[in-house]
This record gives C-alpha cells, structure tokens and sequence, in this order.
C-alpha cells in the first residue's frame, strides 16, 4: 500500500506540474482531450499495479459497455469509498468528473483534472451549466449522487442530492446507476488514512439500466426514482453486500 502512496505522489505530482502550464497555454478543447486521455491511463495503471500487488481484486468488465457508449450520458454511482473515481474513470473512454474544489486544488491530482476540464461542485448553478456543456460536447459525466461518500451509518446509500436529476432534465442525457460492491469499509467517511484494511479487498462494479426524466417529471421525483433502484439492488442478498462488512 506504501507503494501506491508513493505512485501517487509521484505521478499525480508530474502530472500536476505540467497539467497547470499546459491548462494555460493549449487551446481548451486540445488540453481537456489530453488531460483526459492522461488521467485515464495513470488511474488504468494503478489498478494494474493493485491487481499485481494483491491489494485489491476488482470486477469491473460489466462497465465495458457502458465506457464505449457513444452518446452523453451521466454515470451515478454510488460512493463507498475515497478511491471510487480511479477504478470508473479507468472505463470510461471520455468521462468529466464533477468532484469537490478542494480536490481540484490538491497539488496531486488539482493541475491534471484541471486539465482535463473536471467540474467543480461548489456552486449549484455553475456546476450545472458546465455538466450540461460536457454531456453536450458528448461527454461522460461522472457524478456521485450522494454527493460526498456513504456515511458509516447508512445502511446501504446516503439520501441522494438533486443536482443529478437536475443535470439530466436539463441536459436530456440518460442516468446510468452504477453500483459499487467492496468487502471493506476502507476509504470510506471517516476512516483513517493510516488504518489498514484486509487484503486483498474484493470489489465489484456493476451497471443498471438508463433512467430518462419523464416529460413533466420534477428533479424531486426523479431523485426518489433513482434512489428506489440503488435501495432495491444493494440490498439484494450478495456475497458483497454493504452491511455484511461494517469494519473490514
């Protein structure tokens, strides 16, 4: 695990010290394409290099499919953990993630999704018109419903926010609930950073199907339709299933 600390604080680090500059000087659309394309292959690596290291064991070829899709579309997953992103944005082919501003500004990981034209969520309005803007120009939005990750407390999902039902009536683009299955709360909210988990962890990420805002319907409605699909499939009975693992 100290090794993938150490990849990280290399390579994101490299990655931020000529994301920032190139952020400034390419052409927008040159710079998102490139810091897309680089974050997407340093998050591959690292799952490679897990998978190599038996740390982690992680199913994700049900996402093939829905990483080659052509058109816009939102991906809702639900979020287990601090590391999520890495292992869907290794999928997806063009996938814009919306995440928090202090990530954006984190001299790991800031100057490269900067680069690639990640959305900030500090400003509802602001964060919608941007999301909107991506699914237009065709890309894979990335957005975690919850808003920030599962608490220890849940049982299986956070109460999900509006933004995502906001974001597809506005866009029209289809929701594809994605779910997260681990055998570890590691990562999660409130879990330490030097406490260790059991390895190796198992993981399984799945996708459902696509959910469109029906013609009058509000954001309020959609978002208790979306959660009622994420209750009903994490709960089902499932060698992974979230409350079979409360301290792993």
């Amino acid at each position: 695990m100290a090794g993938g600390l150490l990849y990280w604080g290399v390579f994101g680090g490299l990655l931020t010290l000529i994301g920032g500059p190139l952020h400034l000087m390419l052409p927008r659309p040159t710079g998102e394409r490139l810091g897309r394309f680089l974050l997407r292959h340093l998050f591959r690596c690292f799952v490679v290099y897990l998978r190599l290291a038996q740390l982690v064991r992680v199913d994700s070829t049900a996402l093939e499919n829905l990483g080659k899709h052509s058109g816009p579309a939102i991906i809702a997953p639900n979020h287990t953990s601090l590391w999520d992103v890495v292992f869907l944005i290794a999928r997806l082919q063009r996938g814009v993630c919306v995440m928090k501003q202090s990530i954006l500004n984190n001299p790991v990981l800031g100057g490269g999704a900067r680069l690639a034209g990640y959305i900030a969520n500090d400003g509802r309005t602001r964060m919608i018109r941007h999301a909107s803007t991506a699914l237009k120009a065709g890309g894979q939005l990335l957005l975690f419903p919850e808003g920030t990750r599962t608490r220890p407390d849940a049982r299986w999902i956070n109460p999900l926010k509006g933004g995502c039902a906001i974001i597809a009536i506005h866009s029209g683009a289809p929701v594809y609930p994605v779910f997260i299955r681990s055998d570890t709360r590691y990562l999660e909210k409130g879990w330490p950073l030097v406490k260790r988990p059991v390895f190796p962890i198992h993981m399984r990420i799945e996708a459902g199907e696509a959910l469109i805002p029906a013609p009058g319907e509000s954001a309020q409605a959609f978002t208790e339709r979306l959660q009622a699909v994420f209750e009903r499939e994490l709960s089902k009975p499932d060698p992974l299933r979230r409350e079979d693992f409360k301290s792993r």
